[in-house]
């Protein structure tokens, strides 16, 4: 993939209205966890700066996507590590390249520590009719091979994200030559061992703060089924 600066997309009427809608929903989904007893006081029990984490680790409806490799990628298959999830799209024109580029700074600087756990990284595309595992390949192994790309058709994506406070809608654009974008959450979730949802990342994101929340709460110890 030749490098490129990417270009930043000046939101129309309809993607803020999107965002706003987003930010709304988010803010009702985290405020039923928490008077739901979803949400605590373990963030700042862990000194956490970016994450908003889960004291009980949300667990999640089997699925099947298909990876970058043209393989059955479920629930099962993120068990037994941490996982890092963001949603969005190769043809994204701003969200999504802040989102890998945060990835791979994430994991480098994990991976330069050298101990605790290594979590694994999860883009999944919300645009499966363009988004083809080959596409997914190419474009999550040129920020960081580390990264591992799937996607699904709607009737699995729409339950995936609805369990997991995301939301995505196709948005129609004379702006651009791709003919339409995809409006959606820019939130990154982190899946405990047991693939559950365990913490949520909202944005900016600070790789920084990221990789050392991640540190803070591998090293609390994994939670208890």
């Amino acid at each position: 993939m030749t490098e490129q600066k990417q270009p930043i997309r000046r939101l129309g009427r309809g993607a803020l209205v999107f965002l706003s809608i987003v930010a709304v929903v988010a803010g009702i989904w985290l405020g039923l966890l928490y008077y739901g007893g979803g949400l605590g006081t373990r963030s700042t029990e862990l000194h956490l700066k970016a994450a908003t984490l889960l004291p009980q680790p949300k667990p999640l409806a089997d699925f099947t996507l298909t990876d970058q490799d043209n393989r059955p990628l479920g629930r099962d298959d993120l068990k037994g590590h941490w996982t890092f999830v963001a949603f969005g799209y190769t043809r994204c024109p701003d969200i999504c390249p802040t989102l890998m580029a945060t990835f791979d700074a994430v994991q480098k600087d994990l991976a330069k520590s050298g101990s605790g756990p290594q979590p694994s990284f999860l883009f999944v595309s919300v645009d499966p009719e363009r988004d083809t595992p080959e596409q997914l390949g190419k474009y999550v192994g040129y920020f960081n091979p580390h990264i591992r790309g799937a996607t699904a058709g709607h009737e699995v994506l729409r339950p995936l994200t609805a369990q997991l406070g995301v939301l995505y809608q196709r948005s129609e654009s004379k702006e651009t030559a791709m003919g339409y974008l995809v409006d959606h959450s820019a939130s990154i979730l982190l899946l405990d061992p047991q693939a559950r949802l365990a913490a949520i990342f909202s944005t900016p994101h600070d790789p920084h703060k990221i990789a050392g929340d991640f540190r803070a709460i591998a090293e609390h110890g994994e939670p208890t089924p």
